[in-house]
């Protein structure tokens, strides 16, 4: 997701997706460690898609402050 579209959701609906991501990821690394895992961009990509909704919606939530 673009940062464009993060903005546009409310501060729980971003919460929830970060939640979402950061169970994927999590799936991700066991897949890693068990060497199952192909495509590892996958984790890099996740990690920063976690990293802007996290620094997305603390911008939301100071605006609202």
């Amino acid at each position: 997701m673009k940062a464009k579209d993060i903005r546009a959701l409310s501060v729980d609906e971003v919460a929830t997706k970060t939640a979402d991501m950061r169970e994927e990821l999590m799936k991700l690394r066991f897949q890693q460690v068990a060497g199952q895992l192909t495509d590892t961009s996958r984790l890099r990509t996740l990690r920063r898609q976690i990293a802007r909704m996290e620094t997305i919606m603390t911008e939301k939530q100071k605006l609202a402050e």
